[in-house]
């Protein structure tokens, strides 16, 4: 398998809500700094959040962050969003990356310690 191809097998896409602008920078800021991810995109513009949570329907206003990552990065960087994130069961869901830009999905994978 080429360099290339481990990249993509290997790149993942993160999605957690948070609930404030605040403690999306706060989280986005730590898993860059200690190389768990790559990029964070954090949306500014809170999302409308319609759930089941303790036997009620709760709708509430959160801050959707997209992570970059690594398969093998993942744990570490999952350790670390609990460990930051307010909510008792944080959202956390990785979705692998079929394909991207060969030279971007490097740069990724060497972003990620």
């Amino acid at each position: 398998m080429t360099a290339i191809m481990e990249a993509a097998t290997e790149a993942r896409i993160v999605l957690i809500s948070v609930e404030s602008l605040r403690e999306a920078r706060r989280i986005a800021k730590s898993v860059v700094k200690k190389k768990l991810a790559a990029c964070v995109n954090i949306l500014l513009s809170p999302v409308n959040s319609i759930y089941r949570w303790k036997g009620k329907v709760e709708i509430t206003h959160e801050y959707l962050l997209v992570i970059k990552t690594t398969a093998s990065g993942y744990a570490a960087l999952e350790k670390e969003i609990v460990r930051l994130h307010s909510y008792d069961v944080p959202e956390i869901v990785a979705l692998p990356v079929a394909k991207g830009l060969p030279e971007y999905l490097m740069w990724l994978r060497a972003s990620v310690a």
